[in-house]
Formats: structure tokens, sequence, C-alpha cells
């Protein structure tokens, strides 16, 4: 509290951070982390998957968006917060996890055994189109310490595809 108080008094941007959340941001700005691969928000009280990230052991293991997650080596999810529950999902590359699945058009859970891995997080997404496939388009999904070579990798690798000395247009969205 006394830290939180003088940082108030610095500026409207500063802010003390616990070590916990700290830890969590370092995670998320470094662009790897060990775990399952999973896009996830919490509804009702379950996990529930947004998406799984490419090329990871969630989608490599059949886990579909809206799948709901009720339990996690057969602890229920129920009364945990969205952080407890990631943090239970994320761990050390080769260690194994199961969840239990609430999925739509099942009529029982369905329980998947998942090994985790190291998940890197792309920041930059791209493909070319047009009539001569010479329009460029590069998507930065995140911020994080990957984006900046992950963006000069998908400008070589536009004009490399393209085939000529340069795109004749590149589209940076984010």
């Amino acid at each position: 509290a006394a830290l939180a108080g003088m940082l108030t008094s610095l500026d409207p941007h500063s802010s003390y951070m616990p070590p916990k959340n700290f830890e969590d941001m370092r995670v998320e700005t470094k662009g790897e982390f060990g775990g399952l691969g999973i896009e996830v928000t919490m509804e009702d009280g379950l996990v529930k998957v947004i998406a799984p990230i490419d090329d990871t052991p969630a989608q490599r293991a059949g886990i579909r968006p809206n799948d709901l997650i009720s339990h996690l080596d057969d602890e229920p999810i129920r009364g945990l917060t969205l952080s407890d529950a990631v943090e239970r999902m994320r761990g050390k590359r080769g260690t194994k996890i199961e969840l239990s699945i609430i999925r739509v058009g099942e009529d029982e859970p369905i329980k998947i055994t998942i090994t985790r891995d190291i998940i890197k997080i792309r920041a930059v997404r791209y493909n070319h189109e047009g009539a001569d496939d010479t329009i460029g388009y590069i998507r930065i999904t995140t911020f994080n310490a990957q984006t900046t070579r992950n963006l000069k990798k998908a400008f070589n690798a536009l004009n490399a595809e393209i085939g000529k000395p340069s795109a004749e247009t590149i589209v940076i969205t984010s």
C-alpha cells in the first residue's frame, strides 16, 4: 500500500505491480511459455476456448473453439479465477495434463491428455494476394519481444515469395 501511495504522487501512468503480476507480464512480453496453446476466457465458471493457437499441442489434440474445460487433472475449475486456471494449464515442457471438455453435440465430457510444450506466440502473420500476388499483407497480432524480428522476417519472406525486387504494396494492420 505504501508503494502504491508513493507511485500515485509521480504520474498517472505509474503503478505498483505485485511480483505475480510482474511475472505474468514478463511471460506475455517474452512471446513464449510452457503450456498448451489455447486462447481462453471464462464463461459460467468454466474455461471457454476461444481458439487453439496454430501448431500447438492443443490444436494437435483436437481442442476446438467453444469447448468448455470443466476439470484439470480431475479437479474442477469452478471456483478458480481465469488466472488460476491458466496458471495450472501452463507448465514445464514435456509434462502432461488431462482436460475434461464439454463440447456441443457430445453427450458426455471428453477427456483429452495433452503434453505441454513451448508455445511461441506468432506476433506477426503475413500473406500476399492480388492479380499478380504483388500485394503483401502483414498483421501484427501482438507486441512482444518477437515482434521486431518477425516483422523483418515477414518483409523478407513476402519479397522472396512474390519473386520481384519488392512487393508493389504492403498493408500493415494490427
